[in-house]
């Protein structure tokens, strides 16, 4: 069993919703180092590598995935991580402004582990990012 701290991979465009991501897990005491990807191509290259890459970055533990991304849609990046042996099991928490239905069953239908609706309160989205960060990273067993 490693002993190195459990990496996120945050893929979140909106500067706002990322600095208050940030903040939450930084108040929830999670000493996870987190890397961010602002748009969907740039989570890809996180996950995949670059092409002509000889070797493909160290894959994080947890995936905190917005839908709404340029260049490459939260979906489309749902469906690569899934749909791929290296990365399948990596836990992926959508945690989107959306709740639009279409939204919620495609990503189920994609094998996401959890989809949340950002709340708009910040101490409830606070408390929602400890919370995703307490279960993910400290009580559940990863493959």
């Amino acid at each position: 069993m490693s002993t190195q701290p459990l990496r996120i991979l945050l893929v979140e465009d909106n500067p706002n919703d990322l600095e208050l991501t940030m903040h939450a897990l930084s108040a929830s005491k999670l000493s996870n180092p987190v890397v961010v990807a602002r748009d969907g191509a740039e989570a890809l290259e996180q996950l995949f590598g670059k092409e002509g890459q000889a070797t493909p970055p160290e894959p994080p533990q947890l995936i905190l995935l917005d839908l709404k991304l340029p260049k490459v849609d939260g979906l489309e990046v749902l469906e690569r991580i899934k749909g791929d042996a290296r990365t399948r099991t990596i836990p992926v928490v959508v945690l989107t402004s959306s709740s639009e239905g279409p939204d919620i069953d495609r990503a189920y239908r994609l094998g996401v582990n959890s989809y949340i609706v950002k709340p708009v309160d910040f101490g409830q989205f606070c408390n929602t990012v400890k919370q995703l960060g307490m279960y993910w990273l400290l009580l559940n067993q990863p493959v």
